[in-house]
């Protein structure tokens, strides 16, 4: 391991240089981690602009017809659409890139050129660590530091040994090399730790999932299931973390009865006296709750009562200032409708109880378009500006005839409660309230209070670790039992369902919301390439947030746009149970893949359906595969035969061009 420089205000190496220092080391062949694809592509060019070569006449003609014979059936017309002739250029040097983003064909051949030999170098990113094999002489990273999705984070000690054990090719290198590029930031103390430390604690992150749930049920029954699950490692894990929990738990006992020893008082018992105190402090705050949940249940009535292009005034929350009601939301139960609105900064929001913990006012309505549809931003645009033209100067603003709303109610006076008035009245009334040394004895009595809630939490904890995996199990039962998928007897068995055993079939992270699209038969009347894009909806995860609006395909209004709208609202409802349970969340939805697979399904260029996104060639052809499983296990489940039929079609015909000739 060789950082190149100590100095971290300079620039490291060009990424040519280091090739070809390796090279004269003769300590080629070599994978370059790069944690950016582009960082990986542009290397790969920087390279090329050089005109530095790695191979040798006979090695270039080799690996070019291994390389054109794998790729032969590409359609011509997709070639230069994927960058083949570039890239076909690195080959031949011996020059390549390897990255979740490029054409799982082009990997394949990378790879396997790379085990022949014939490929030096591969500018690669992390995930070539996983299960594949490169054998290489060298490894080089360039940075210690990645990008996780949200932010730059050091790599931890795990990673670092992870993607350095690629170095040194068995049989053939006595040793492998791994080498650390100089750049900004480099710290060899922090380098020394990631290379000397070689033991990496284990974290479990299994959970039981609703499929796994109903399968484990019909299978073992539930309480063999429950077994199941507590013998697992996760289950393990929790278990041993309760052992230091209980040591506290001892020596707060301990403490708690040094602390009741503190404040004897000779006048009488301080416990109870304290305990007067704390009934106090108890019935203070159950007033107050009860206020709140007066001014809760105003608040459900109010929002019942709203319609879309009302405009409030929210005085707090995230959207505090002025919104438009766009549309008056499903109706939650307790919570009360969740409205949808548009705020002054032109942000769709989703406004709940806790936005409006402070209440709102209805100032007006103003007039929104039949047709307006929030997903356009051009609409979202207008609307905004005339929301705010029409706070600013009351033109184009209606008022309304009544006040709807104003505001929440004051609350409940405690003086009035004959209960907190005995209280008090027994607590002036106790003989260690006339005590000289009664404060001194308080402030022990204050630390066994807070000792005592300390201790209580502590044993919550312990309880909520012993047999965590099985009550999350319990918890994933109770909304598979809610929504119809299990059924539960005298005796507290559970049962599969036909909807139950739809759902053990099909093997999706959004596997429930799958099943309740299904179930509600919310796909029952799109054609293929209709079908293909909603499934999209549920399958695909964009690398980014900021991704253009998609557009939908047969407009706003139509079959596709009203089954994605359902599917967002059973994808909502869905949420609201798991919430409500306590258990994590189904994904979010994505629409940034609609239209690409309504096109390609339609049988569309690869050119068309990749033109305008961000999409590569080989993310498009990954979500593809998911999609076509998908596809593959609706087929198999639905009860609907037209369902069937088209996602059939649509497998058929996604199945084509550059997805059919890709294994992966």
């Amino acid at each position: 391991m060789q950082p190149a420089s100590q100095h971290t205000g300079r620039r490291g190496p060009p990424r040519f240089a280091v090739i070809d220092e390796l090279r004269r080391a003769s300590l080629l062949p070599v994978i370059y981690f790069i944690f950016s694809r582009a960082g990986c592509d542009s290397a790969v060019a920087q390279c090329l602009a050089t005109g530095i070569s790695l191979t040798t006449e006979q090695e270039a003609e080799q690996i070019r017809q291994v390389a054109e014979t794998r790729c032969a059936d590409i359609p011509a017309e997709d070639l230069s659409v994927l960058g083949f002739w570039s890239w076909l250029e690195g080959l031949t040097r011996g020059i390549a890139a390897h990255h979740a983003g490029m054409l799982p064909l082009f990997k394949e051949t990378v790879e396997d050129l790379f085990s022949r030999g014939l490929i030096k170098a591969v500018f690669a990113t992390e995930t070539l660590a996983l299960g594949i094999n490169m054998p290489a002489r060298t490894v080089v990273l360039e940075k210690l530091v990645k990008w996780d999705g949200t932010s730059h984070v050091d790599i931890t000690p795990g990673e670092y040994t992870q993607l350095t054990g690629r170095a040194g090719r068995r049989g053939i290198d006595v040793e492998g090399h791994a080498v650390v590029v100089d750049h900004p930031g480099l710290d060899p103390m922090a380098l020394a730790g990631l290379a000397s430390k070689r033991l990496y604690p284990l974290k479990s992150s299994f959970s039981p999932t609703y499929n796994m749930s109903v399968n484990l049920i019909e299978q073992r029954g539930r309480e063999r299931a429950k077994e199941i699950l507590e013998s697992s490692f996760a289950q393990f894990q929790a278990d041993r973390s309760v052992v230091s929990l209980a040591r506290r738990a001892v020596s707060n006992r301990e403490a708690l009865a040094g602390y009741e020893e503190a404040m004897t008082c000779e006048r009488g018992s301080f416990p109870e006296y304290m305990k007067l105190r704390r009934s106090i402090t108890a019935r203070e705050e159950e007033l107050a709750s009860a206020g709140k949940s007066q001014r809760r249940g105003e608040l459900v009535s109010a929002l019942s009562r709203l319609r879309r292009s009302q405009v409030l005034e929210l005085p707090s929350g995230r959207s505090a200032g002025y919104v438009v009601v766009i549309d008056r939301g499903t109706d939650t139960g307790t919570e009360g409708p969740r409205p949808v609105v548009l705020t002054e900064g032109g942000k769709v929001r989703v406004l709940t109880l806790a936005d409006l913990s402070s209440g709102f006012d209805v100032i007006g309505t103003i007039r929104i378009e039949s047709s307006f549809n929030p997903r356009r931003p051009s609409e979202r645009s207008a609307l905004t500006s005339e929301l705010r033209h029409a706070v600013a100067t009351g033109d184009g603003l209606t008022p309304l005839a009544t006040k709807p709303y104003g505001g929440p109610k004051k609350k409940s006076n405690p003086h009035d409660d004959s209960v907190l008035r005995q209280l008090r009245k027994d607590l002036k009334n106790h003989p260690c309230h006339t005590c000289p040394d009664r404060d001194e004895h308080a402030r022990w009595g204050d630390r066994w209070n807070a000792l005592e809630r300390d201790q209580a939490s502590l044993l919550s904890k312990i309880n909520s670790r012993t047999g965590s995996i099985s009550k999350t199990f319990e918890r994933v039962c109770k909304v598979l039992l809610e929504l119809g998928y299990l059924t539960v007897s005298p005796n507290g068995e559970y049962t599969i369902t036909g909807a139950g055993r739809q759902l053990g079939r099909i093997y999706a992270e959004n596997d429930l919301l799958v099943a309740q699209c299904l179930k509600a038969g919310l796909w029952d009347d799109l054609d293929p390439s209709q079908l293909a894009a909603a499934v999209s909806v549920v399958v695909y995860q964009s690398r980014r947030d900021d991704e253009p609006e998609p557009r939908m395909p047969g407009g706003p209004t139509g079959t596709l746009a009203r089954a994605i709208d359902n599917t967002v609202r059973e994808w909502s409802a869905l949420t609201d149970l798991e919430d409500s349970y306590g258990i994590k969340e189904t994904g979010d939805l994505d629409l940034g893949l609609v239209e690409a697979m309504h096109k390609w399904t339609r049988g569309r260029s690869l050119n068309s359906v990749l033109k305008d996104t961000e999409l590569t060639a080989g993310d498009f052809v990954r979500w593809c595969k998911q999609i076509l499983d998908a596809l593959d296990q609706i087929a198999n489940v639905t009860d609907s035969a037209k369902v069937r039929a088209s996602a059939l079609s649509a497998i058929d015909s996604i199945k084509r061009g550059v997805v059919a000739y890709s294994s992966v």
